[in-house]
This record gives C-alpha cells, structure tokens and sequence, in this order.
C-alpha cells in the first residue's frame, strides 16, 4: 500500500502557561486513593496547589499547611479557553502539559528540585536532567472548557537509575477519575547529552520521597514495529519546531511531540473518534534546526474482537534521515457525541473507507 504523504509547512502549537487558581476547599470528599488512608488527612488548597496535612495541625491561614505525608500532592487547574481543541475539550497537548507542570512543582514542593527544569542541586552540579524515556497515558472523559480539574502526583521507583512519575486527574466537583499517567524517567547529561546513571549523591536527595506503590498504567507489552515507506500508511513531512516549542533543556517539548504523530492521523478519524490511551517510547530528543516525519499505520480495525469499534494505530515521529524520535501506539474510541453543525463540518469516510 502506497501511503498518503501529508506536507506540512508548519505542523506545531506554541507551548501552554498553565493556570494556577484558588478554588477553596473541597468538603465530604475522602482522599482518592489509598496512599493516604489512616492519616485523617484534610486537603488544603492555595494557590491552585493541595497537600495532605495532619488534620489536627491544619491552620488554614497558613498559607501552605505542614505536610504530614510525602505520598501525593494536588493541584487544581482550570480549562482555559486556549487550551481547548476544536471539540471544546482540553487537548492531549494540554493534559501533557499539567502532567509535565504539576510533577516539576511537585518536587520544589517538597525541597527536592531546585529550579524550573527539575534538577536537584546534586543534578545542577552535574549538568544533569530528567528525560523521559516512556510513558503511558489513559482517558476515560475529556475535561471541557471553565472545568476545574484536580491533578495529583507522586513518584516511585523504576530501578536502579530510573524514576517513575505518576498522575491521576480527577474532575475537581465530583472526584471523577478522568486520566491517569505514568511515566519512567532517567538522566541526561546537558553538556554531552547522553544517558547518566543516578550518582549515589542525587539518589540521596530524593529516594525518601519515592514510594512503593503499585504502577497504575503497566506497560505496553506488544512491541510497536518500526515504520517505514512501506509499511505506514499515512506520513505527515515537512514538521520542524519552532522557537516556542523548546523547552528550558533546549530541546523540544513532550507535548509537542504528540501534536505531530496526530498530524499523520486522517482528519475523518479526528473527526469521528476520540484518543483513549497511548504508549510512548522515546528514542532521542529533537532540537530546533530538526526536520521531522510523522509516519502512521493502522493496526487494527473493527473485527470481531472489537465490539466496541475502537480502533488502533502504530506510529513513528523520525528526521528526515530516517532516525528514530519516538514510537507510539495509540488506541482510539468513537466519539460520544459528534457536534459537527456547531462548526459547520461535514464528516468526512469513516474508518471503514480507509
């Protein structure tokens, strides 16, 4: 099969500030998850950010209370108007975003990270950084514009030289679990920016911090091929960053690698479907003079293990040279409710015409 190439002359979003308000205290509702239980734990909130206190010590005019357990910390944030998709509901590159913002201010919480990048002072002195090396995300509702949503974060071990991060979102009114993530991250070095073990001096700084939990997304066990010409059947060329799209490591956002995979995606499967889960396996970064390809192919299709018409694709972001960014999966579901007059659209084929 000949695959449908897609140029693209500028195939990226700038990045998202994230919000960070006040939305007072939640009542009648116990912590969500079993980290916290036999505390007696009150949630604080202040300035979008809650932690778990000793209950019989809150004073709420403090402005953070005393945090009694180190498992979790919340934080709330609102849907703004820009960080929605067409559909009116918060986009994957969004959710990226609060996953990425919300562990960073985890740790300079806590005192472990000292600046923006989230690098301990032992990290700083080596010039080292975090990176991500996988990560799975799963969805049950998308947020939608003026929601008010509750991430929490905590980090636990992946080994001897990997940390694994951990996200739940849940709708702020109701505690509705809507997404959760995790993620395995290990060292790069900024200067030769190649992989690092944990120096025994960094580990001290933060493995009191780690918990043993269970992993809440595991793994995805299938391999996802590798793509090529032949194989994909969709490829997107012509992607390169933007001066925005870097971040404070200089080189380019998670988030905006997502955005570029969805660039190869047919816009009738954007139109009639949703994205219920990924997996993520990063092979190198992306810097600004990159020039990049999106390539997808669709592994799956309504069949009779599929009752609910989800569907799944394989995909690879590559440079031009054919070197390897990023290999995901993706898993999509069809859309509950598809508001096309709103926006004057027409579907498009749907995946059974493709």
């Amino acid at each position: 099969m000949v695959p449908l190439i897609i140029a693209a002359s500028a195939c990226s979003l700038h990045n998202v500030m994230l919000p960070s308000q006040n939305y007072g205290t939640k009542k009648g509702i116990k912590c969500g998850t079993n980290l916290g239980q036999g505390f007696g734990m009150k949630r604080a909130c202040c300035g979008g950010l809650q932690i778990k206190a000793n209950s019989q010590n809150y004073n709420s005019d403090d402005k953070f209370s005393r945090v009694l357990s180190t498992s979790s910390i919340r934080q709330n944030f609102a849907i703004r108007a820009y960080e929605v998709d067409a559909n009116g509901i918060a986009s994957i590159e969004t959710l990226m975003n609060y996953f990425q913002h919300s562990i960073t201010y985890h740790c300079k919480t806590l005192g472990v990270h000292d600046d923006v990048a989230g690098s301990t002072k032992e990290m700083i002195k080596r010039n080292l950084v975090w990176v991500y090396s996988e990560m799975q995300v799963s969805t049950y509702r998308y947020p939608k514009w003026a929601d008010v949503v509750e991430v929490e974060t905590w980090l636990s071990s992946a080994g001897m030289n990997a940390v694994r991060f951990n996200w739940i979102v849940r709708d702020f009114k109701t505690n509705q679990m809507l997404n959760r993530a995790s993620s395995v991250s290990v060292l790069m070095n900024k200067l030769t920016r190649r992989l690092s073990k944990i120096p025994e001096e960094v580990r001290r700084e933060f493995e009191s911090y780690l918990i043993n939990s269970r992993i809440i997304i595991k793994g995805d066990d299938k391999k996802i091929p590798k793509l090529d010409d032949t194989t994909a059947d969709y490829i997107c060329t012509g992607l390169k960053p933007r001066w925005s799209d870097l971040d404070i490591n200089f080189h380019v956002n998670n988030a905006k690698y997502v955005s570029w995979i969805l660039e190869s995606i047919p816009q009738s499967i954007l139109m009639n479907y949703e994205l219920s889960a990924m997996s993520l396996k990063f092979k190198r970064e992306c810097n600004r003079d990159s020039k990049l390809q999106s390539l997808a192919e669709v592994c799956s299709d309504k069949n009779n293990n599929n009752s609910n018409n989800n569907i799944e694709w394989n995909h690879m972001l590559r440079f031009e040279d054919g070197a390897e960014i990023l290999r995901e999966r993706t898993q999509w579901r069809p859309k509950p409710t598809n508001n096309f007059e709103i926006f004057n659209h027409v579907p498009e084929a749907s995946i059974k015409d493709l």
